[in-house]
């Protein structure tokens, strides 16, 4: 049996993570570190809660006392980083934690694994040899595009908001313990995901939270910011690869193809609505509020994933049309309206 520390555990994309990790894969004990902040919610890993190969432990990343310790006890040999502060309006109006925990938390994590696993540098401990850190970071590093163009993983980072610069700041630590320490490390950028349990302040939840409850459902700007949408179990299949199948040292990203305006996404959320639960008159779109632009709003991101297409075999298994009636139908059924 191999402990494998899996970070942030409780958010959106580490619950949907872990329960398919464990399902999947019988000889790995899950220790799930989360700090437990707002967006994270122990709720959404009912079904593992009890499981005899997961133990979870309320900590903060950055302490580097209790994840020495969780290395010792349970003879960690591997590390899949989900924990991080995410959300892009937060890091504007305080951007103070979004440093110490993107950056701060990922340096204290990547140092502990390298004293525990690594004799002297790119020399592993006997046993510890093909022990991985794998760091889950976001297409946000890469900027913004023009109308043409995909994110490529040689793509220059010049990220635009206080949270996309914590996660490049994170990326390029992870690089630089490959380099400097020959640690086996591997990094992972995702586009915008979207599924069944994600926090209620992202744009999705906004949207059909505010549209069951007869709100106004806002809209930042035009609404023609265009992102990639990323199916989350179609992701977590992705991190599974790259985990087990990447090269060391390199980056991998992971997107759906899925390039759609944020007028896209909540027209096609009201129209489904208005067939699934139509209201007694009018319909959902009659709900839509344009309201002012967040600072420094990026006006499109999109991936190139064939890196991962080709040399590792992933593909989305979800379109968007197929996606957002699964996330949509979780939420009907969790808000029962």
């Amino acid at each position: 049996m191999k402990s494998i520390v899996v970070t942030g555990g409780a958010g959106f994309i580490g619950s949907n993570f872990i329960p398919y990790f464990i399902d999947k894969y019988e000889d790995y004990f899950i220790i799930n570190l989360d700090k437990l902040t707002y967006a994270g919610n122990l709720d959404n890993l009912k079904e593992v809660e009890n499981h005899p190969r997961y133990k979870f432990i309320k900590g903060d990343i950055c302490n580097r006392e209790l994840v020495e310790y969780i290395f010792d006890e349970y003879n960690v040999k591997g590390v899949i980083h989900f924990a991080a502060e995410s959300h892009v309006d937060n890091s504007i109006e305080g951007p103070e934690v979004f440093i110490q925990t993107n950056i701060n938390g990922t340096f204290t994590l990547l140092d502990v694994a390298r004293k525990y696993w690594m004799e002297s540098p790119f020399k592993f401990k006997n046993e510890y040899e093909g022990c991985r850190f794998h760091h889950i970071s976001t297409d946000e590093v890469y900027g913004t595009l023009g109308e043409t163009g995909l994110f490529e993983e040689t793509t220059p980072y010049a990220p635009n908001s206080p949270y996309s610069a914590a996660k490049a700041s994170s990326d390029l630590l992870v690089r630089a313990y490959n380099h400097t320490y020959g640690m086996d490390v591997t990094t992972s950028n995702c586009s915008n995901n979207y599924g069944p349990k994600q926090h209620n302040e992202k744009l999705i939840p906004v949207i059909i939270r505010k549209a069951l409850n007869g709100e106004n459902i806002p809209i930042y700007g035009d609404g023609k910011n265009i992102r990639d949408w990323l199916y989350v179990l179609d992701h977590c299949i992705g991190i599974d690869l790259v985990y087990h199948t990447g090269k060391s040292g390199e980056t991998y990203n992971i997107g759906g193809r899925n390039e759609k305006t944020n007028m896209e996404i909540v027209n096609h959320i009201c129209e489904y609505l208005d067939k699934k639960q139509p209201k007694s008159q009018g319909s959902f779109k009659d709900q839509i509020t344009f309201v002012q632009d967040r600072a420094g709003h990026d006006r499109r991101y999109a991936i190139d994933a064939s890196k991962i297409e080709k040399e590792l075999g992933w593909k989305a298994n979800e379109n968007f049309e197929s996606g957002i009636i699964k996330t949509i139908d979780w939420y009907l059924d969790k808000i029962k309206v």
